[in-house]
């Protein structure tokens, strides 16, 4: 089934923009739900957004609010999440994880994870 691998992650200003890559090595995202959640110091792992096997999007619109976007790229096998007009509350290490039925931003529903990617969002 292989492993997750996150990448893109990095430091910008605020207001940047940041694009997340989420890979599976050695398979196939194909036919799995394929979310985005981050966690910050001290807090709790939050969802932010999911993709599912027919390309219909979830956000939790109390972070996003039209800010990302999370698309499929068929010709690199990776889901990627945009993300623009970053604020310094975004700064925290994001994880894809992919589950199978519905598509979910909730952590237990999942239990298959990437390593993470760092984002820093500051001037």
């Amino acid at each position: 089934q292989g492993q997750l691998v996150e990448s893109g992650g990095g430091l910008v200003q605020p207001g940047g923009s940041l694009k997340l890559s989420c890979a599976v090595s050695g398979g196939t995202l194909d036919g799995y739900n394929i979310a985005w959640f981050r966690q910050a110091p001290g807090k709790e792992r939050e969802g932010v957004s999911c993709l599912s096997t027919t390309d219909a999007m979830l956000y939790n619109e109390n972070i996003v609010k039209g800010r990302f976007t999370i698309a499929r790229d068929n010709a690199k096998n990776t889901v990627d999440l945009q993300m623009d007009y970053l604020k310094p509350e975004d700064t925290a290490v994001y994880y894809c994880a992919r589950r199978l039925g519905i598509c979910a931003i909730s952590a237990p529903m999942f239990d298959s994870w990437g390593q993470g990617t760092q984002v820093t969002v500051s001037s």
